[in-house]
């Protein structure tokens, strides 16, 4: 399985992005992907997941009320709306997949996810 993210990229404080995630690849049974973030010199944290039916959709507090994760099974895309934008919000942005189900905080541990995206760089402006 192969992941590729893009969309990134430089955004004024309350602006918008939409992150695409391509997945190919041995894509059947992929049941869980996310979007996780990196800001320099921080751990990477969870942002939104989304089950392959789309039916659960977990979200960072931090993000809830202004991002949006979805997928299309139809494109083996993922995509994440992020509006509201804040310049905390920077950092390279991963999309990362699973073939095991996920329940509760297994959603956010990054080592519970088996392939990951190259990242795509987030940056708002203040």
């Amino acid at each position: 399985v192969q992941l590729q993210a893009s969309g990134g990229g430089l955004v004024q404080d309350g602006g918008s992005l939409r992150l695409s995630c391509a997945v190919s690849g041995r894509t059947f049974g992929l049941y869980t992907t996310a979007w996780f973030r990196q800001a320099p010199g921080k751990e990477r944290e969870f942002v939104a997941g989304i089950s392959s039916s789309s039916g659960i959709v977990p979200y960072a507090d931090s993000v809830k009320g202004r991002f949006t994760i979805s997928r299309d099974n139809a494109k083996n895309m993922v995509y994440l709306q992020m509006n509201s934008l804040k310049p905390e919000d920077t950092a390279v942005y991963y999309c990362a997949g699973s073939y095991r189900r996920k329940v509760g905080s297994a959603w956010t541990r990054s080592d519970g996810y088996d392939y990951w995206g190259q990242g795509t760089q987030v940056t708002v402006s203040s």
